[in-house]
């Protein structure tokens, strides 16, 4: 079993910057892709980034430019840096990761319990 903590939420204003963090733990070895995903207020969660273990990304593409994911294997963290934020980025903001088993047969997808994030005008 994996759990992911999210940290760095918080209320900032337009045009700030916000640094989020998500620390794994468990059974990380199998862990695969990692990412961030958003729930704005009374929408559908959506896709915000995703990095694979080799580092490759892939953002929405409203986002490019502004955020930022990376990831620190060793210490079994990803990152999402925010630059720039908007008021229409407020949103609770959940870490994802993607497990593989030992024998490569069975894939789980795991979740934070989400932080949140709040941009004023």
């Amino acid at each position: 079993q994996v759990q992911l903590v999210e940290s760095g939420g918080g209320l900032v204003q337009a045009g700030g910057s916000l640094r989020l963090s998500c620390v794994a733990s468990g059974s990380t070895f199998g862990i695969r892709d990692m990412g961030w995903y958003r729930q704005p207020p009374g929408e559908q969660r959506e896709l915000v980034a995703l990095i694979s273990s080799s580092f490759r990304t892939n953002y929405a593409d409203s986002l490019k430019g502004r955020f930022t994911i990376s990831r620190d294997n060793a210490k079994n963290t990803v990152y999402l840096q925010m630059d720039n934020l908007k008021p229409e980025d407020t949103a609770v903001y959940y870490c994802y990761a993607e497990g593989v088993n030992a024998d490569c047969r069975y894939t789980s997808d795991y979740w934070g319990r989400g932080t949140q994030v709040t941009v004023s005008s």
